[in-house]
């Protein structure tokens, strides 16, 4: 499998597994397959509801000799309830406690969005609170903790752009070591990504297969449909592939890592074995191509009348 170097000395498998929109009573027999077939990178978040019944997957396989914990590499990370600073060790413990860990090899910041102490998701612009009221560097001095601490081994963010990270840059003491971020060929994220680079950071990608099965009030009746896109079908065909796995190979062929979703047996050793499946400059070409700024999870859902953010304050202009 290959790895990806991130600052300070960790290596984070490129490959991994995401665990957004894992139900419970699901999710605990996918991880377990998934750590049979071979995968090491596991995503959570405890927004996701699912955490507790991944560390019982945890510290099955750990039993059972079927991956050490040293092997293993988890991201989980902090939601927007808990950005003030006292509140940021108390949210990450309860993390290790529901997944049965000692420590996160990352824990990200999941969205540059505050919420009032409590408030999961927010029914009135007031249950908002604006960067101005707990800003960035506050939030981030609290992720530094963690790694002082010994609980993260690595820390990050989620959903930043560049300006947002240029914030956390000004007054970290650790710096970022990656960014997740939605990513697939038509939202290449190419200016992140040279951005990313260029302060050794490393991109991960969620969402690389369009997120099919997310709730519908979510989706638009006009969304692109990456697997019948005809570029990707034909590139399928000809390699004798799956479109998710030349999706899955795509990110991997720029240097990103990626976390695709699946809970059925046959899809998660699809989607492992794209880590071997060669796209030729042409296919890389023909993919970049279909780039068109299109986000599936656009943070829409952050920007409703009255609250202190915009779409143009997550992504830019």
């Amino acid at each position: 499998m290959h790895h990806l170097e991130l600052r300070g000395g960790g290596r984070m498998p490129a490959l991994g597994l995401g665990t957004w929109k894992s139900d419970p009573g699901v999710v605990g027999d996918a991880v377990r397959e998934a750590l049979r077939i071979g995968y090491r990178h596991i995503d959570c978040a405890p927004i996701y509801g699912n955490e507790a019944e991944i560390g019982e997957a945890f510290s099955a396989a750990f039993t059972a000799g079927e991956v050490a914990r040293d092997e293993l590499w988890v991201t989980s990370k902090l939601w927007n309830h808990s950005h003030r600073h006292d509140d940021v060790l108390p949210a990450l413990k309860q993390t290790l406690s529901d997944l049965r860990l000692d420590y996160l090899d990352l824990f990200i910041i999941h969205w540059p969005v505050a919420h009032q102490p409590g408030v999961v998701f927010p029914e009135t612009p007031d249950q908002f609170m604006s960067l101005d009221d707990v800003p960035l560097a506050e939030t981030w001095a609290g992720m530094e903790a963690a790694v002082d601490q010994g609980l993260a081994r690595h820390i990050g963010v989620s959903n930043f752009r560049p300006g947002k990270i240029d914030d956390v840059l000004a007054n970290a003491r650790i710096k970022p070591a990656a960014d997740q971020v939605e990513c697939h060929p038509y939202l290449a994220q190419n200016e992140l990504l040279d951005y990313l680079g260029t302060h050794d950071m490393v991109l991960t990608a969620y969402s690389p297969l369009g997120s099919p099965d997310r709730a519908d009030q979510m989706k638009k009746p006009d969304e692109p449909k990456p697997f019948d896109e005809p570029v990707t079908r034909a590139i399928a065909d000809r390699l004798g592939a799956t479109p998710a796995q030349v999706l899955i190979a795509w990110a991997l062929h720029r240097g990103t890592s990626v976390i695709p979703k699946s809970a059925n047996a046959d899809r998660l050793r699809q989607n492992f074995d794209a880590q071997h499946l060669r796209l030729s400059d042409e296919d890389m070409a023909a993919l970049n191509g279909l780039d068109r700024g299109y986000r599936f999870i656009d943070g829409s859902f952050w920007a409703p009348e009255g609250s202190p953010y915009t779409l143009a304050d997550l992504w830019g202009a």
